[in-house]
């Protein structure tokens, strides 16, 4: 298929797992900050941490914004993240993030807040099944807006096709789409993934037409129960590996 986006295009630079710096509308955008080493987690459910990121906090240089899906879990905010947000003029989240970090902006499902030329709309996200926050917690994705610009979909942790068929049916037209995939999976909902598995990918791809869809959070931890590999062989004999971006890791791409 081929891409028919004419405006602007996105600088991407992929640090890790869901942490995506992102060059929007003249600002500096972050996703989900990780930067620990690898190391594990103990909790209710311990995380094991595989790789570190493949660009320093230093490296990545001064941030404007941080897009943070949910604070409570480490594969989206390790400690060495949580240190990196407190240095970023505006970071937004969940209303609960919020409660619970000092400087957090919480945006309920479809709120807009402006930075800058910039629209940012929190949207739904499900981080597993149907009634699983109680146990994986409350989940925001965001939309990005700006005159001459790509719109952009920043999923989040979100395992919901159906949810992403919501956002779609609201906002419109998607030009690019960041989704965390790699099927997560820790076993509190057994087969039932935490985010989206290939499958469900390629399902969210369809219903995004002709965006962008450029794939995150699919490896450097051990909870990851695909592989990106799997998902690019699973768009390309859908037809749609051109759709596809898989960013490198520590390398500046344009999408």
């Amino acid at each position: 298929m081929t891409n028919t986006i004419t405006r602007s295009t996105l600088e991407a630079l992929h640090v890790g797992g869901p942490t995506l710096r992102l060059r929007y509308a003249g600002l500096t955008w972050l996703t989900d900050p990780t930067f620990d080493a690898p190391r594990d987690y103990p909790g209710p459910v311990t995380l094991h941490k595989l790789d570190g990121p493949a660009v320093s906090p230093e490296q990545v240089g001064p941030v404007d914004v941080v897009l943070l899906s949910h604070d409570e879990h480490a594969d989206n905010l390790d400690s060495s993240g949580r240190e990196f947000a407190a240095t970023v003029p505006i970071v937004l989240s969940t209303p609960g993030a919020a409660d619970r970090m000092n400087g957090v902006r919480g945006l309920r499902n479809w709120e807009t807040f402006t930075v800058g030329e910039v629209e940012v709309t929190g949207v739904p996200a499900l981080h597993g099944p149907e009634g699983c926050e109680p146990f994986s917690g409350v989940v925001t994705g965001f939309v990005l807006r700006a005159a001459g610009e790509p719109t952009v979909y920043v999923s989040g942790d979100n395992a919901s096709v159906d949810v992403v068929r919501e956002i779609v049916e609201r906002v419109g037209q998607i030009d690019v789409a960041v989704l965390n995939v790699g099927a997560a999976n820790v076993g509190l909902f057994g087969d039932a993934d935490a985010t989206l598995n290939a499958r469900t990918a390629l399902q969210a791809a369809e219903l995004l037409g002709e965006a962008v869809i450029v794939a995150v959070h699919g490896e450097g931890w051990a909870h990851f129960s695909e592989t990106l590999d799997h998902l690019g062989r699973t768009f390309e004999y859908a037809g749609r590996r051109a759709q596809l971006v898989i960013p490198p890791l520590g390398e500046s791409v344009g999408v």
